[in-house]
């Protein structure tokens, strides 16, 4: 074939925890091929989890190249790719012989737990989050905000970087001779893309470690030097939209321009045209994440909320406020391996077909704080006349309560209105969890034609760096929405299931 087809569609990538997907764009953002793989984690130890990088290498490789043949298209076709990552999982490797000191460390990874708690009640902390307190009033200046509420996560990348300087020599080595590269999955694969050529990250990925301060826009001496990781292993941050460089041509056969990196929940918001100030995104996956578009304002976090750079394109930098729920689909999924039913479709129905749970409460794994990571799944209030029809429906109005709890909590933080709720993610197909959502928090959410919007928002990103798509506002229009959530029940008649189900929650942590 001499005459050189025109490159007509973009790819979006989406490497997720439980799932590695690839989907083919066209112009009209309508899917044309795919190809999903499942993601195996690995748990050496209790509390610890895994991914292999070789096989997590050969499976984005393998859904690229499926999803490009389910398509029935060439290589040549394609204008760009996009790719969309879990945030916070990260490797570290020899800058000479790009050998990895060690598996990818998840960022659902416990090992730092004990660091966690210990930091955070650490007299230290109390001191820098005076200090830092303290200049932030004085100067009126944003760059101390960030240290005054400092706070670890077992999330977070921070800890689990200073707890491999710790336990694994060679790292610690090739650090002292500058010979060590830190990277989240998106640097990691940038750089097996591009043979060892392009070693960056983007601001929506390197925003999520919690190492990296937000409001500057470059990694955090401070925290680095209070964690001894050396400030040698970062790389390059750079725009989301960005032509990053191209793949290798000995892997698809031809160069393919790599046109955005972006972290997954950032990228869902882009999916979802999120582009307002005030306008919501809710993801329910794997985990759970209310994300609100505080454009260029920089959010400190209270209580349970983050801020994070959601993208920043040329000069424009767009900051978020975010909130999560841990297990959502994990309790879902653990459910139908027990076989309380068959399809997650049947969900909703067997939860509509009761009046309600008959005082059977789930306590899922962690709450929305995370504020103990030692908490375990439990169900609570169990009868003899309880059936599996009321274990489900425990379940499901376990997501929306803590969905409710969330949302509270973002209103009285975030100070900007609330526009549009969007919601994605597999959960949001439930109409049942949409429904009570939507009831509980008295707003209407909107859930759209396609629920996997991290790979389209990461298409969409790489779509604009290529010229492919214009502007946001062409984005905008290609948005097909298939439902739409109204309030239908006054929130106060969910008050007595809501209260019980607060009361249990009381009742298991510390476990």
């Amino acid at each position: 074939d001499s005459g050189a087809a025109p490159a007509r569609y973009v790819l979006g990538v989406d490497v997720g925890s439980t799932v590695v997907k690839c989907h083919v764009y066209d112009r009209a953002a309508a899917v044309r091929g795919s190809s999903c793989r499942k993601v195996e984690s690995l748990y050496p130890h209790p509390g610890w989890v895994e991914l292999d990088p070789e096989v997590l290498w050969s499976q984005f490789i393998g859904v690229i190249k499926e999803a490009v043949q389910a398509a029935g298209l060439h290589m040549r076709q394609i204008a760009g790719l996009g790719i969309s990552t879990q945030r916070g999982t990260f490797i570290t490797w020899h800058k000479k012989t790009g050998k990895p000191f060690h598996n990818f460390i998840s960022w659902q990874d416990l090992r730092s737990a004990e660091l966690v708690n210990s930091w955070n009640k650490s007299l230290l902390l109390k001191a820098i989050h005076v200090i830092f307190t303290v200049l932030h009033f004085l100067t009126g200046s944003d760059r101390y905000l960030a240290p005054s509420f400092l706070t670890f996560s077992t999330h977070q990348t921070s800890m689990k970087l200073s707890w491999v300087f710790k336990n694994i020599h060679e790292a610690e080595e090739a650090a002292k001779k500058n010979n060590c590269c830190f990277g989240t999955v998106d640097t990691w694969l940038l750089y097996r893309l591009t043979k060892g050529s392009v070693y960056a990250t983007d601001y929506s990925n390197a925003s999520s470690t919690g190492i990296f301060e937000p409001f500057m826009k470059c990694w955090s001496p401070t925290l680095c030097n209070l964690l001894s990781i050396p400030m040698s292993i970062f790389p390059s941050v750079k725009d989301t939209s960005f032509n990053f460089g191209s793949t290798d041509s000995e892997i698809f056969g031809i160069p393919i321009p790599i046109m955005a990196v972006v972290a997954d929940q950032q990228s869902a918001m882009f999916g979802e045209c999120c582009f307002r100030l005030g306008d919501v995104k809710l993801t329910m996956g794997t985990g759970g994440f209310w994300n609100v578009n505080t454009g260029e304002h920089l959010f400190a976090s209270w209580g349970s909320l983050y801020p994070l750079i959601g993208w920043k394109i040329g000069e424009e930098v767009v900051y978020l406020t975010e909130g999560s729920i841990s297990d959502i689909g994990t309790a879902i999924k653990w459910a139908q391996d027990i076989e309380l039913f068959t399809n997650v479709d049947e969900t909703a129905e067997m939860a509509q077909s009761i009046a309600d749970s008959q005082g059977v409460c789930f306590i899922p794994g962690l709450q929305v704080s995370g504020d103990d990571p030692y908490l375990c799944a439990s169900f609570m209030g169990l009868k003899p006349s309880a059936n599996r029809n009321h274990l489900v429906r425990a379940i499901l109005e376990s997501v929306a309560f803590r969905n409710k709890l969330l949302y509270d909590i973002i209103v009285k933080n975030v100070h900007i209105p609330l526009q549009t709720i969007r919601a994605d993610g597999g959960v949001s197909n439930n109409s049942f969890v949409m429904q009570m959502t939507s009831d509980l928090i008295n707003k209407k959410i909107e859930k759209p034609a396609n629920a996997d919007m991290s790979s389209l928002g990461a298409a969409f990103l790489a779509g604009l760096a290529s010229g492919f798509w214009t502007d946001k506002k062409q984005l905008k229009k290609l948005r097909r929405i298939e439902a739409v959530f109204e309030p239908q029940k006054d929130s106060e008649e969910y008050r007595p299931a809501m209260d019980a189900w607060l009361q249990a929650v009381k009742h298991s942590p510390h476990w």
